[in-house]
């Protein structure tokens, strides 16, 4: 049990830092962009809310599997498979986690809106300064929203990782699937535990999201 949960909060902060490297940029084009493609790639964002997890496993198990290019050159750079392994895990996490990191901050830096980026501009200040000096302050709230769901959803994953990553005990045996192993044994003690644990989470996690924009509504932070 120790060890799933070990492996699962490693797998949940890596992934959470991750995304809000990769997503940060995305969302701030999503959220200020006036491209044709913009709802094709919100869609593309957005496609793991709505997809079944066994369905966005499927595909990337033929994706990373040897045979398949990105597979294949992952095998002849490292010598291992990134099918069943912890490397998979978090390509796989990355992808089925990536709307809950992109859209918080999307909302968050839509809400800026344009006037105050042009009143930076007018004082001389460049792109770049402007986005880091009033954009992110400003949308911290969703910044800080986006790593705690983030980092929830990693830690609730089943299908995906299940998918992706099998039921390799110290290697990709996460919660999730600790706890389908306890329950399919009848080891409801340590199903009890850990179920109960993400229970906790989810409701905390919540919570503050709600009370973070419950702030943000009447203007305290």
């Amino acid at each position: 049990m120790g060890a799933a949960i070990w492996l699962s909060l490693k797998l949940a902060v890596i992934t959470t830092a991750i995304l809000l490297v990769l997503g940060l940029p995305l969302a701030w084009w999503l959220a200020t962009t006036r491209s044709r493609i913009r709802p094709m790639i919100e869609a593309l964002t957005a496609l793991p809310l709505v997809l079944p997890p066994t369905v966005l496993g499927f595909y990337l198990l033929i994706l990373m599997s040897p045979n398949a290019p990105l597979g294949s050159a992952f095998l002849s750079l490292t010598g291992d498979t990134l099918t069943f392994s912890f490397t998979g895990l978090v390509i796989a996490s990355i992808l089925y986690s990536l709307p809950f990191a992109v859209q918080p901050m999307q909302t968050a830096f839509a809400a800026v809106g344009p006037g105050l980026m042009e009143a930076a501009a007018m004082l001389g200040a460049s792109r770049r300064d402007a986005f880091a000096s009033v954009a992110m302050p400003l949308a911290r709230r969703g910044m800080l929203t986006a790593g705690v769901l983030t980092f929830a959803h990693t830690l609730g994953e089943f299908g995906v990782v299940l998918m992706v990553g099998g039921n390799i005990p110290g290697q990709t045996r996460v919660i999730s699937i600790e706890i389908f192993a306890a329950v399919e044994t009848l080891d409801y003690r340590t199903a009890h535990i850990l179920s109960a644990g993400l229970l906790v989470l989810s409701f905390v996690v919540l919570t503050f999201v709600y009370l973070l924009n419950q702030g943000k509504r009447r203007g305290l932070v």
